[in-house]
């Protein structure tokens, strides 16, 4: 069949420059039949024909789709049906076809199933998406699983990025407060997947939600969005760009000596980049985002409390419970019951109006400090000695050096007695009032106590409190002359 151009080419030479049609065919190739069919049609027509039939398609169809709907339920994840599984299944019964058939059918299956995706609008101020990701971290010498959470606003692109030890809950509000709190205002909707830190019960196409979200989303007022179950990329938005901010800043795996220090790099390194970054029109992140502030909720003052609240009680040996992890509290709260603030990275004990702050364990880890067994180590020496190296690390210097001073002279065993009577002297006077004797004694290498001696009291005795009516009467201070005399008394009768 001639192309359009050269069936133009004929009308053009037969119709206005007039060339005869015995020439015109010679010189296209062609019949003269086809030459006056072009000139007798304005567009030459192609005469279609009935669809060929397809037998053997016709005879499996019917059996490959039953074969289909029986084996679905029979088929989970992995083990998924394949093409060449169902043609060795109608081979087996009897059809005679061709595996590529089997592969067309089924590629025309997908081809009809597969989603069609509508192009979204984002607006100013309307819409935010959230996730975590799984990232990796060298905190010290230590390579670490990490979680990175996203806040992305969909409409200029400005990302909020921070990455936490743990993906539960009080991480999860942790970062919507910071995030907020760097955008300096809140997306009218938040969209999640329906990860269990914000969806309590998934009963479709309602969700309940967990308290404390639900919490945060009526102290910030937005409105939380969830994705259909299972299909993740209705936010794909923040699943490209979590992708993209491991590639483009968490590679190489970055390095810190908290995790502290490797948020606040790449806090920076964000910065960096949205002041840089172009859409197709040229605008930066931060010009985009200029335009979409205003159109931000205000934030509310106070700021949400992310922190979990947990009550719990005090042991005999001075510890607590928390989420699976033991935590160390002074000795004066033992048997008591004391209050824990669960944060992204410490957790917070207090009692009677004292506060203690541990760093955060994973389940089954645990945290002590030995400061708070100093009135019970001040009476066992022999608890000091197991537990020598672990309070020294605490306490420093000079009680180190002390400590070492005293092994040499004494040996372990009286110089566990020696460090019981200074950690004693510690629990009334101080640990900076005796650090301070203990340096005066280091300097002239003295190994006895007579420096303690000196120190006064940390604060002065309260006073005791008379009634009124007692006030006024004045009790004589007793003494061994005025005993005998009695005695004597005693004597005589």
């Amino acid at each position: 069949m001639l192309s359009v151009d050269q069936v133009y080419e004929i009308r053009r030479k037969v119709l206005v420059e007039r060339v005869g049609i015995r020439r015109v065919a010679r010189e296209f190739g062609v019949s003269r039949n086809t030459v006056r069919k072009y000139l007798s049609a304005a567009v030459p027509q192609r005469r279609l024909s009935r669809p060929r039939r397809r037998p053997v398609l016709e005879a499996v169809e019917p059996r490959l789709e039953a074969l289909i709907e029986e084996w679905t339920p029979r088929t989970a994840g992995k083990q998924r049906l394949t093409a060449a599984r169902l043609h060795e299944e109608l081979r087996h019964e009897g059809f005679t076809v061709g595996r590529t058939l089997v592969q067309a059918i089924l590629r025309e299956r997908r081809r009809q199933a597969a989603e069609v995706y509508v192009p979204l609008v984002h607006r100013p101020g309307d819409e935010a998406q959230v996730d975590f990701f799984d990232v990796r971290v060298d905190v010290g010498a230590e390579r670490r699983r990490a979680w990175l959470f996203v806040l992305r606003l969909m409409y200029s692109g400005r990302d909020f990025a921070w990455v936490y030890e743990w993906a539960d809950q009080v991480s999860f509000l942790d970062g919507h407060v910071r995030a907020f709190a760097a955008l300096g205002g809140v997306p009218h909707r938040c969209i999640y997947d329906n990860l269990t830190a914000a969806v309590r019960k998934l009963v479709l196409p309602e969700r309940e939600l967990t308290a404390r979200f639900t919490a945060l989303a009526s102290h910030y007022l937005f409105e939380p969005c969830f994705t259909r179950r299972g299909e993740g990329h209705d936010k794909g938005g923040v699943e490209a760009r979590g992708k993209g901010i491991r590639w483009q800043h968490l590679v190489p795996i970055p390095r810190g000596d908290t995790l502290a220090a490797i948020n606040e790099a790449l806090t920076h390194r964000l910065a960096a980049q949205a002041a840089t970054r172009t859409d197709a029109q040229g605008r930066t992140v931060g010009d985009r985002f200029a335009a979409e502030a205003p159109a931000l909720l205000p934030l509310r003052a106070p700021a949400f409390e992310p922190r979990k609240v947990v009550l719990c009680s005090v042991s005999t040996s001075a510890k607590v419970r928390v989420d699976g992890a033991t935590y160390s509290v002074p000795t004066r709260w033992a048997q008591l019951e004391a209050t824990a603030l669960v944060g992204p990275t410490d957790v917070g004990l207090s009692c009677r109006g004292e506060r203690v702050t541990h760093p955060r364990q994973a389940f089954g880890g645990t945290s002590i400090c030995y400061r708070h067994y100093l009135p019970e180590l001040a009476r066992k020496p022999q608890a000091v000695r197991q537990v020598a190296a672990e309070l020294l690390g605490e306490l420093g210097e000079p009680f180190g050096r002390y400590w070492r001073l005293l092994v040499d002279a004494h040996g372990p065993r009286e110089a566990a007695r020696s460090l019981a009577r200074v950690l004693g002297a510690v629990e009334a006077h101080g640990e900076a009032a005796v650090a301070a004797a203990l340096t005066a004694a280091l300097a002239t290498q003295r190994t006895d106590l007579l420096a303690l001696g000196a120190l006064r009291p940390r604060s002065p005795a309260p006073p005791i409190m008379v009634p009124p009516a007692l006030a006024a009467h004045t009790v004589p201070s007793p003494s061994a002359r005025a005993y005998d005399a009695l005695l004597g008394q005693e004597e005589e009768r």
